[in-house]
């Protein structure tokens, strides 16, 4: 690993840690001025399942809700699933998705941008879909959504609805437009930004009632992360960029979405500073999306997602 930045540089950054991660905007779990951690459980939707609901839908493959030729603009969907309280992650949680077209038409006599998938050991899901087209509801249209029904492992399911920041249509919909009560669609509305790759992102945790796990490795920003992975898609050869404020056993691992290890990059005792690691991924690492999880003395402190692309080649 190569030392980068001197002693008070790196003091001076790691106070503004906090900044360095606001693309991964999560609603659901927020702080109060006092720096008390707040749990927001996902509201329904006051739309509920809609007309446009068919049961039965397939489990997906790799995450993938189109197929290759589907019009459109890209998007990915990714997060946690947690309980009430945010303590815990709840595995294997059903997340059946379901939502309108490019055009805003929905598939009603097939499974076209339809199908579920289920959060990992760790409590991680992720879909790539497209950004739904909107459809006249009324004499107004509804703002791009899409809809989900979560069922956690032995309770009872949730059915909701995803929004999207700075849609026109959110002010004048019944339902997106809910600031408060059970249909609150505040923490529903979240940012999209486009990756290296193109395709826009959003990243949406989901909190309800369930029985959880605690996470073998969760999120501890005050005690390091990861500023960046570059290139994203990766390449032949990655550079992780990272930050440790306490003086620890520092790992850096990388999972698929079924939460399998499929590669050890490092492990090192470190003092707080910022580091640089280079790695090298297998050529017959499959394309797809992962997460490189950054560790301190066994406790997961932070993780970002990176994809690798079909077109990666070996040296």
């Amino acid at each position: 690993m190569k030392r980068q930045v001197n002693r008070r540089q790196f003091l001076r950054n790691t106070s503004l840690a906090g900044l360095g991660v606001g693309v991964l905007v999560n609603n659901s779990v927020s702080a109060n001025p006092e720096g008390t951690e707040l749990c927001n459980k996902t509201t329904l939707d006051y739309y509920g399942q809609g007309p446009f609901y068919t049961p039965n839908a397939p489990i997906i493959s790799e995450g993938l809700l189109v197929s290759e030729n589907e019009p459109g603009e890209r998007l990915i969907i990714s997060g946690r699933v947690y309980n009430l309280d945010c303590t815990e992650v709840i595995p294997n949680a059903v997340i059946d998705i379901w939502h309108a077209d490019d055009a805003g038409a929905y598939d009603n006599s097939g499974f076209n941008l339809r199908g579920k998938v289920t959060s990992n050991s760790e409590g991680f899901y992720l879909f790539e879909t497209i950004k739904p087209g909107k459809y006249l509801n009324g004499s107004s249209f509804r703002p791009s959504h899409i809809h989900l029904k979560i069922t956690p492992p032995g309770f009872s399911d949730l059915t909701t609805q995803l929004y999207f920041t700075g849609d026109s249509d959110i002010p004048g919909d019944a339902a997106a437009s809910i600031t408060s009560g059970n249909f609150d669609a505040t923490s529903r509305i979240i940012q999209l930004t486009t990756n290296e790759d193109g395709k826009l992102e959003g990243v949406w945790d989901i909190v309800l009632n369930g029985e959880g796990v605690i996470a073998s490795n969760d999120m501890h920003l005050n005690q390091g992360m990861i500023y960046s992975v570059s290139p994203n898609p990766i390449s032949e050869l990655v550079s992780i960029n990272f930050g440790v404020f306490r003086a620890s056993k520092v790992s850096l691992k990388v999972f698929n979405l079924a939460g399998v290890l499929v590669a050890d990059i490092d492990s090192l005792d470190l003092s707080p500073e910022k580091y640089t690691v280079d790695w090298k991924p297998s050529p017959d690492l499959p394309s797809g999306n992962y997460f490189i999880i950054l560790t301190l003395d066994n406790l997961q402190v932070h993780y970002l997602k990176i994809l690798k692309s079909p077109t990666l080649r070996s040296y």
